[in-house]
């Protein structure tokens, strides 16, 4: 942080890191635990940790502790995948790491001293917590892992918030209120890990709001205000109402409040009396309840853990759901009687606290809240204007699991004792519910499970279970809605019968939820929430009338709480125009487990004529099992909508339908509508993307479906289809990872018969990264299985290959295989990656035993077609390996192999020239030996003759060139496109073999290396030994010389090691260029293609094309004169120029020869994309 300036303008010990701007740059208030404000977020007073850790120092005493950090894609899935600020890898934050294990340790975390905290301080930030606990099924409210925000003030740690039990990773809000802070103070955050469980916290984006105290100076005051000691005004009902809200006390002043009555429970319960029943007010403090989730962490008469207030839902005495009465004395009739209370909701959905007043024992509700209203203390107002006497009756339900807490009970002096004593009964409370505790009773006295309440289907016979639930015109009441603010600003119920008034513009004359002014001491957003809700369909939308008045700083937003995970997310949202704006609007919930919450949010100046209000709110389509007239219309070109397809909205990483912006035009008509998936896009926060359907009727018969697909850019994931069952677990029938180019592939599945069961078909996006994009169009569904399948990783199923024979091939992986078998699959370079492998050991294959593993029969579309295949033998006696091309029950064996060199899996190729319909079938030979083992794996069908080994035009697919996945090599992924200009992905306008647009090419952006990957490997399959080899290759160039720090480079890595053969410095090249490069290896060995760079960022592109690799042949030409460049791209001018040539200069006849072979190899080999799908092997193989 050298570069932050601090106090530029030797502001006083006490005016630095008080959340007000002393020095005209605001560098007092700069390495605070915050600085000035974010640059990214435009936010004062924050920390985004981009530049550098604001003063937050780990005050741990052991090694665990706290690191300024970047989200590591080589740990994936150990802790966050990008910080919150930028939403990607390169982005900051403060992260634990070194927990030490099996032992309770805590890692701690001091900011600064910071100075004088107002009444309406808020803190907030964004955590990502992670843990690996041993049988986290079993694990208590102690052993699970707490995050904790705690103050330390003069000789007190208290703290103000802890994190709640969560069942899903992602980054999650806490929001919390420290109240009035005189003099100095520390925040503290510390992590907590239990002997069961490891655990990992990251930390960003700390926010304080509204802490400053405000501003000294004389004010002209209103009518409402009067005068602090400080000069400024405040609202006279701010005035003795339990906080400094001057921040000088003056309001507070025993002078001033003499009049008041306030009852603080820290001595005893003053003139109010706790009623006898099911539940009782117990009187109590911090230190003596813990720090269970849902208990206050301090009072709020002095801020401290030590203090009293009264609560329900916590002790001995309390019990579920009962009602908890407090009573004052009986006051006379009045008009100027008002009672101040602070209350905490905490820890349930369902708590409730009711104020009202009781005369003839009949009871008045004035105030209800109910809810989670946060680990806070929330200041209410009643005013009674009462005819008669009459009492004051506080009534708490704790919900389950939660705490119901009040304190500072303040009466005005308009609150009279009745001196009469005129009997004023309670009312009797109501008999015991004829329901069970997990029942809910319906308005015909019929109980029924309570999560049958709010589940968009009517249970209840009356339908009363779904009466109060969300869907209401607010005619009638609220309809379940109930406010959760806790600021000056609330949501409530407003009536309007004039037709011609401003608020019905956009709304009929009626009554509406709009927002008010509140009494909560906060300043933030008004909040309302829905009842508990779901499960829901993916269907499932919320619609409703709305009408905003605002300047552009108000807005309104609907956002949705799953309780499950613990997770809320913003699903809507519209901002003030400086004028009168709304309509219908409808939103998508999606589908969701029960229970969820959908929450208003809305933040206008109520000062002026700013206003919100919300009417005629319904949930359409939401019942899970609702039946859709599009649920079976699984076939799509997504041209007009996405017909039976829905988005998973639990995740913030979505699918979207667009047009391309940049990545690519649509498979149907190249100018139409896909779905596509881009990770970089700012706030994709979540690793999952899910497109699903509603729940189909079980099928009796399998279908087939086909869709293409595309996978591009460097640092993309894995795409995978699944079926989900209604019951049991889901099943992966197709799935690919890394990048497959800048082109539509085409990939299919057969969909199983599911018997009786319903089912959903899903298209899954795991990244695994932030450059890339994936793309789907045209789905399709037929009746019948699928044919073979032209491409097959293993990684979803076996694709119809049939084993037979003695031994047993059968589909593993490493990391789950009974067989012995390879470390890592070929597809994924990974233990987790699947393959076929058959023991051939003697007791399971004896010698000259056989198995067999047979594909389904291939259609042929065109005359030649390429069979490549890669597989490995094990080491010592593996038997052998023997591959045969089988039609019309006719065999040819085109390889067998006993010995492989090294450990690698090693590729195989092959032209078929059918007649007809053909099958491939591998055969596994024993050989006699004690342990030895045969796999196989990326089984590939693409149209037209194959190329030689380790070479390529790039036209049909790569040819087996690849580039590694493990992101432990810090190395990212080349692409495979046409010369189609793409904004996302620029590179050259033609290709090499073609010298058109429609040519095909591997490119690499160099913008991208730094921080996520320093090169880009692009590798061949392994090769034999060679003594006189010969690479030829044409690449082209598009970087500034002055960043030329950069180069491609041509290595040769075999079991020896790496050695550099080739090289070339980062330069703008007039078109294509050709090199020519000797290759000489004593043992097996790959060629890789890599760009490296010293220093980022490095502006540019690299391509290559028409790669020809020649063994034992020699070079025609000196390795010092590479081929001539060739401007125009033409493959053809240049074939054409070279035979001109050849009448004048004889010496270049052979080379003219040598162009005409390559063009008419190129001629056998098919441009176009068919039906059949395309694709490389993106596979990492590495020495």
């Amino acid at each position: 942080s050298g570069s932050v300036v601090v106090n530029s303008c030797s502001s006083t010990a006490e005016q630095l890191c008080n959340f007000v701007c002393d020095c005209s740059d605001c560098s007092d208030e700069n390495q605070c635990g915050y600085l000035r404000g974010s640059a990214v977020l435009g936010t004062p007073f924050t920390c985004d940790f981009e530049d550098g850790d604001c003063g937050w120092q780990d005050v741990s005493t052991s090694t665990y502790r706290w690191v300024r950090g970047r989200a590591n894609l080589a740990m994936w899935g150990m802790g966050p995948h990008s910080d919150h600020t930028v939403g990607t890898d390169l982005g900051w934050f403060l992260v634990t790491m070194s927990p030490p294990e099996k032992t309770m340790a805590t890692a701690w975390l001091r900011s600064p001293e910071m100075h004088e905290a107002a009444a309406t301080c808020e803190i907030s930030a964004w955590y990502h917590l992670s843990w690996n606990c041993e049988g986290t099924q079993g694990l208590n409210q102690t052993e699970w892992p707490v995050l904790r925000l705690a103050v330390a003030h003069k000789d007190e740690v208290v703290g103000l918030w802890q994190s709640p039990k969560r069942s899903s990773e992602g980054w999650h809000q806490l929001v919390t209120y420290p109240g009035r802070i005189t003099e100095q103070f520390q925040v503290i955050i510390s992590l907590t890990q239990s002997p069961t469980c490891g655990a990992e916290v990251a930390l960003d984006d700390i926010m304080f709001r509204n802490c400053g105290l405000p501003e000294v100076g004389q004010q002209v005051c209103g009518a409402q205000e009067s005068h602090c000691r400080r000069g400024l005004c405040l609202a006279q009902h701010r005035f003795c109402d339990g906080t400094d809200d001057c921040g000088d006390n003056s309001d507070e002043s025993v002078a001033q409040c003499k009049n008041f009555t306030r009852c603080s429970f820290d001595h005893d319960l003053c003139s109010w009396e706790a009623v006898a029943g099911p539940a009782v007010w117990s009187r109590n403090t911090s230190l003596n309840l813990g720090t269970s989730y849902g208990i206050p962490t301090r009072d709020h008469s002095n801020n401290s853990r030590a203090g009293f207030f009264l609560h329900v839902g916590s002790g001995s005495t309390a019990q579920a759901g009962g009602t908890a009465q407090l009573s004052s004395l009986t006051f006379q009739a009045t008009n100027s009687c008002s009672l101040m209370l602070y209350c905490h909701l905490h820890g349930s959905a369902t708590s409730n606290l009711r104020i009202s007043y009781v005369t003839n024992s009949t009871k008045h509700l004035m105030r209800e809240r109910t809810g989670d209203l946060g680990s806070c203390w929330v200041r209410e107002r009643v005013d009674f204007n009462v005819t008669g006497p009459f009492k004051v009756l506080i009534e708490g339900v704790a919900g389950s699991r939660g705490t119901v807490a009040i304190d500072d009970l303040i009466l005005s002096q308009g609150c009279v004792k009745e001196k009469d004593k005129p009997l004023v009964m309670l009312p009797s409370q109501a008999g015991a519910s004829p329901c069970a505790a997990d029942e809910v009773a319906c308005d015909s006295g019929d109980c029924i499970a309570a999560e049958l309440a709010c589940d968009f289907a009517d249970t209840c016979a009356d339908g009363s279970d779904e009466k109060h639930c969300g869907t209401t015109t607010f005619e009638s009441g609220a309809g379940g809605w109930h406010d959760v603010s806790v600021g000056r600003l609330r949501w409530g119920l407003q009536n309007v019968t004039e037709p011609d008034t401003f608020l019905t513009v956009f709304l009929c004359p009626g009554t509406f939820l709009s927002l008010q002014t509140g009494e909560g001491q906060m300043v933030g957003p008004a909040k309302a929430r829905s009842p508990l809700l779901g499960p829901s369909g993916p269907a499932c939308t919320m619609e409703m009338s709305y009408r905003i008045h605002s300047d552009p700083q108000g807005f309104l937003a609907i956002s949705v709480t799953d309780h499950t995970t613990g997770t809320t997310q913003l699903a809507w949202q519209t901002q003030g125009h400086g004028s009168t704006a709304g309509g219908h609007v409808h939103v998508p919930l999606g589908e969701r487990s029960r229970p969820f919450q959908v929450e208003l949010l809305a933040l206008v100046d109520l000062q002026g004529s700013a206003s919100v209000s919300i009417d005629n709110v319904t949930f359409k389509q939401c019942y899970l099992d609702v039946v859709l007239p599009t649920a079976a219309e699984l076939s799509c070109n997504f041209e007009r909508d996405m017909c039976g397809w829905y988005q998973d909205l639990s995740s913030d990483f979505k699918w979207v339908r667009s047009t391309g912006q940049g990545q690519g035009s649509d498979h149907t008509t190249g100018s139409g509508y896909f779905m596509s998936v881009d990770p970089s896009v700012p706030w994709s926060h979540g690793q999952r993307a899910q497109l699903l359907t509603s729940r189909q009727k079980p099928a009796s018969a399998p279908r087939c479906l086909s869709f293409w697909y595309r996978l591009t850019g460097p640092q993309i994931g894995t795409l995978t289809l699944k079926l989900r069952p209604e019951r049991g677990e889901e099943v992966v029938l197709w799935t690919l990872r890394g990048t497959q180019g800048s082109i539509w592939h085409r990939g299919w599945a057969t969909l199983p018969a599911t018997g009786q069961q319903r089912y959903q078909v899903v298209f899954e996006v795991m990244q695994d990264g932030f450059l890339g994009d994936v793309g789907l169009d045209d789905l399709m569904q037929t009746a019948g299985p699928c044919g073979a399948e032209l491409s097959c990783s293993f990684e979803a199923e076996a694709c119809g290959l049939a084993a037979t024979g003695k031994g047993i091939w059968q589909r593993q992986s490493n990391g789950t295989g009974t067989t012995a078998g390879p470390a890592a699959d070929h597809t994924t370079g990974t233990a987790a990656g699947h393959y076929m492998v058959v023991n051939t050991g003697r007791v399971s294959l004896p010698a000259g035993h056989t198995a067999a593993l047979t594909s389904q029969p291939y259609q042929p579309s065109v005359p030649a077609q390429c069979l490549a295949f890669w597989y490995q033998l094990s080491s010592g006696t593996p038997g052998s390996l023997r591959v045969f091309v089988e039609q019309i029950r006719v065999r040819r064996k085109i390889l067998s192999v006993s010995t492989m060199e090294g450990s690698n899996w090693h590729r195989s190729q092959v032209t078929v020239q059918p007649d007809g319909d053909w099958q491939v079938v591998f055969e596994a030979e024993g050989a006699g030996g004690e342990h030895g083992y045969i796999a196989v794996d990326d089984l590939h069908v693409s149209d037209g003759t194959c190329p030689e080994p380790a070479s390529c035009d790039f036209e049909q697919d790569t040819c087996g060139w690849s580039s590694p996945l493990d992101p432990r090599l810090h190395s990212l992924a080349w692409g495979w496109k046409s010369g189609i200009t793409l904004a996302k992905y620029p590179s050259p306008e033609q290709d090499h073999t073609l010298g058109t647009r429609n040519g095909h090419y591997m490119h690499f952006d160099t913008s991208v290396l730094g921080a996520r990957g320093t090169s880009a490997l692009l590798e061949s399959a392994p090769l034999p030994a060679a003594t006189d080899s010969c690479l030829r290759f044409w690449y082209h160039m598009d970087i500034p010389e002055h960043l030329s720090s950069g180069e491609l480079r041509v290595t040769l890595h075999s079991a020896a090691g790496q050695r550099t053969v080739w090289s070339v410095a980062g330069h703008r090249s007039r078109g294509w260029q050709g090199a020519v490069v000797p290759v000489q290896s004593p043992s097996e060995f790959q060629i890789s293609f890599e760009i490296t760079t010293r220093r980022w960022p490095m502006e540019g592109t690299v391509a290559l094309d028409d790669i020809m690799y020649s063994s034992s042949v020699g070079c025609h030409f000196s390795s010092e004169s590479p081929m001539k460049e060739n401007p125009s791209g033409s493959f053809v001018a240049e074939v054409v120029l070279s035979l001109l040539l050849a009448l004048v200069i004889v010496a270049l006849v052979a080379a003219g020869g040598w162009y005409c072979l390559k063009q008419r190899g190129l001629a056998s080999r098919t441009e176009v994309e068919g039906n059949s799908p395309q694709g490389f092997d993106n596979i990492t193989f590495r020495d």
